[in-house]
């Protein structure tokens, strides 16, 4: 089931089987010259992180990405589903984070 034919289904990580490892741990994974990041290219490299088959300093180094934008894709799969990596909505996300910690 994806999100584009299941708009309202909150998608998680939780929800998709493992990662199988292969010899070559990137085989499964966005290309390194990777330009274009839509959402599932953003789950992929963070379930490859979550599952063990590849480190947070690997995929950072490969996908040229800071550590700490790896930790934004994270939390915003574990506070709002694969969903909240759209470019586009990213920023509703943020600031409905914000609200929340600012209540408590």
């Amino acid at each position: 089931m994806t999100a584009e034919k299941h708009p309202n289904k909150k998608m998680t990580l939780t929800a998709a089987e493992p990662l199988q490892a292969s010899e070559d741990p990137f085989d499964d994974l966005p290309s390194a010259d990777t330009k274009r990041w839509v959402v599932s290219r953003k789950a992929q490299v963070v379930r490859a992180v979550e599952d063990g088959l590849v480190t947070l300093e690997q995929a950072c180094a490969r996908y040229s990405l800071s550590h700490e934008e790896f930790a934004n894709w994270r939390q915003l799969i574990k506070s709002h589903g694969t969903r909240a990596l759209r470019a586009t909505r990213v920023q509703d996300y943020r600031r409905a984070s914000r609200r929340l910690r600012t209540e408590d």
